[in-house]
C-alpha cells in the first residue's frame, strides 16, 4: 500500500511503500464485516495514501452505489486528489465522507496525531475509520519511517481524535503469507465517529482549528 507523503520537506519523488497481502486482508475483512450490508447506500470513501505502487484497496470498495476518493502527496495510479498541506486538506468539506481507510501510512507521517484531527474533522457523524498500520518490521524509510503502533497506541489515537474504538488489535501470529506480510504483524484500528450534539461539534472544530495552527 502506497503510503500518504506527509513530511513538508521530502523530496518530490521519494519512493513509495507497497502493499503486503496481509493488508489487503484485512481491509477486505473490515469491507465484509462493517460495509457489506450498505452497498445499496451512496458512500463516500477516502483512501488516505493511496498510490498504487503493487495493489490498492479501490477494488475492495466498488460498489456501484460507493465513490472511492484516492488521495496522496504526489499524483499517480488510484490518487484522484493531490493534497498540498500535510495536515490540512483543504480539497476536503468538513464532515464529507462516511468512511475513511489507510494502509501503511501512518508509521511515515511525523505528526499523525495531527493526521487524526483531519481524519475527525472530514468525517461525517457515525462515520467509520480503518486505519491499518506495522507493529514490527525493519526500518523502511519512506522518505521517513518515525512509528511502529501497539493496540494500546492506536486507542490512544482514537482517544485523542475523539473516535469510539470497535475493532482495535495486533495480527501478533504468523500469518499463511508468501510475501513480506510476516514481518509487519499488522495492527488495526476501526473506529466510529459519535454523533455529537452540534455546540459539542463546533466547539470540536475551533479547538483543532486552533491547535492545528499554532
Amino acid at each position: 500500500m502506497a503510503c500518504a507523503r506527509v513530511d513538508p520537506i521530502a523530496p518530490p519523488h521519494a519512493p513509495l511503500n507497497a502493499m503486503h497481502q496481509s493488508s489487503y486482508d484485512l481491509m477486505r475483512r473490515f469491507r465484509d464485516q462493517h460495509l457489506s450490508s450498505r452497498e445499496a447506500e451512496a458512500l463516500q470513501i477516502l483512501d488516505y495514501g493511496s498510490l498504487d505502487v503493487n495493489g490498492s484497496f479501490r477494488p475492495i470498495f466498488d460498489a456501484p452505489s460507493w465513490t472511492y476518493v484516492g488521495m496522496d502527496r504526489e499524483s499517480g495510479r488510484n490518487v484522484d486528489v493531490v493534497v498540498t498541506e500535510p495536515y490540512h486538506w483543504s480539497a476536503f468539506p468538513t464532515r464529507s465522507f462516511d468512511v475513511v481507510v489507510s494502509g501503511q501510512a501512518l508509521e511515515h507521517t511525523e505528526l499523525f496525531w495531527r493526521t487524526a484531527d483531519e481524519l475527525d474533522r472530514i468525517l461525517k457523524p457515525g462515520g467509520l475509520c480503518c486505519l491499518l498500520v506495522p507493529s514490527s518490521g525493519p526500518e523502511h524509510r519512506y522518505p521517513v519511517d518515525c512509528w511502529r503502533f501497539y493496540p494500546d497506541g492506536l486507542r490512544a489515537l482514537a482517544l485523542y481524535a475523539g473516535l469510539e474504538p470497535i475493532d482495535v488489535a495486533t495480527s501478533w501470529e504468523d500469518g499463511p503469507y508468501t510475501d513480506s506480510s510476516n514481518l509487519w504483524h499488522d495492527s488495526r484500528l476501526i473506529a466510529r465517529k459519535p454523533r455529537r450534539p452540534l455546540l459539542h461539534e463546533t466547539l470540536r472544530d475551533v479547538r483543532r482549528f486552533i491547535r492545528t495552527r499554532i
